[in-house]
């Protein structure tokens, strides 16, 4: 079959090689326009354009989808599929009906669980044990289309939203191949999606990442892990933004006593956002059990281990993390 794969980020990179390798004839690519990146605000190339211009296959970065100019190129293609994997842009009426066999999504959850941009994020954040992949026909509703395949993935407990990302990316890169060729036999039947168990997984704010210290610790946990590496989760000290990557929950007994028992940086039992710091680990106070920071990175500075940030900071009893 002729096909058009349509992607942006890394995560679609596994899918565009496994297409281009399959038996099928690749030939186009569309991905969003190069956009500003980095301190410097250049402007960059997707991960998605620069590996089709290394596999030398066309590609296409309409600013819209519904643009004539596009949709004339892609007509000209005459794609039998255009197989998806996190392209970014909503297919308009007019270019899903060009393929012939539509546009076919790979998309990482088991619909109609976690439909939208971020679901390995919020199923971490959830506290799944389980997530995968579903390929699907794109049709007008978000996500909602019937399904042609589906793959699983088990969540492991230290699991960040960027170790689960790539599992799903390469394994599922698999199973979008096997869909088109499924379609190209006709041996696939879509299968309407169930009205139950819909869940809505939208993309992750700065916002949305911050650390609220009076929540469980396995919820601070899970939301450290679903929002690195992006878009990072944070906490404030003294004022400023603190960028925290993956904790580890610990019990009361493994945080040492404070020498003289008062509270905070250097007290007893922790409070939510009690800082604890040892000359090798700092803890955090959470609404249940403490957690160890692990690797921090304040404002303006690289990332560092977090009791190398502790010494250098020269943290006073009683100073807190949030300010919740």
């Amino acid at each position: 079959m002729r096909v058009v794969f349509a992607g942006t980020p890394e995560a679609a990179v596994p899918s565009l090689d496994a297409v281009a390798a399959s038996s099928h004839e690749l030939v186009g690519v569309v991905t969003r326009p190069d956009a500003p990146s980095g301190r410097g605000r250049r402007l960059e190339a997707s991960p998605v354009r620069r590996r089709a211009e290394e596999l030398g296959v066309p590609v296409l970065t309409p600013t819209r989808v519904k643009d004539p100019d596009f949709l004339d190129a892609l007509t000209a293609l005459a794609p039998d599929a255009c197989p998806v994997v996190a392209y970014g842009n909503l297919i308009p009426e007019q270019a899903l009906q060009i393929p012939r066999l539509g546009w076919i999504n790979l998309h990482f959850s088991l619909l109609p669980a976690w439909r939208g941009a971020a679901p390995v994020q919020h199923a971490i954040m959830a506290g799944d044990e389980v997530t995968g992949a579903s390929t699907f026909v794109i049709e007008k509703g978000l996500d909602t289309g019937p399904v042609l395949g589906v793959m699983t993935e088990t969540i492991r407990a230290a699991d960040t939203a960027g170790d689960l990302l790539s599992r799903l990316a390469t394994a599922g890169a698999a199973l979008l191949v096997a869909t088109i060729d499924g379609l190209e036999t006709g041996d696939l039947v879509a299968v309407p999606q169930p009205g139950e168990g819909v869940s809505l997984a939208p993309k992750i704010e700065v916002d949305d990442a911050r650390i609220v210290w009076s929540r469980p610790a396995s919820a601070v946990d899970r939301l450290v892990r679903g929002c690195t590496p992006a878009p990072g989760a944070w906490t404030t000290f003294r004022g400023e933004r603190l960028k925290v990557w993956p904790v580890t929950v610990v019990t009361g007994d493994e945080v040492p006593p404070a020498p003289d028992g008062g509270g905070g940086a250097g007290g007893g039992a922790l409070r939510a956002g009690d800082l604890r710091v040892t000359k090798k680990a700092v803890f955090v106070g959470t609404g249940t059990t403490p957690v160890r920071l692990g690797t921090v990175q304040p404002h303006g500075k690289k990332p560092m281990p977090a009791a190398d940030w502790a010494r250098g900071t020269r943290i006073d009893m009683g100073e807190r993390v949030g300010d919740e």
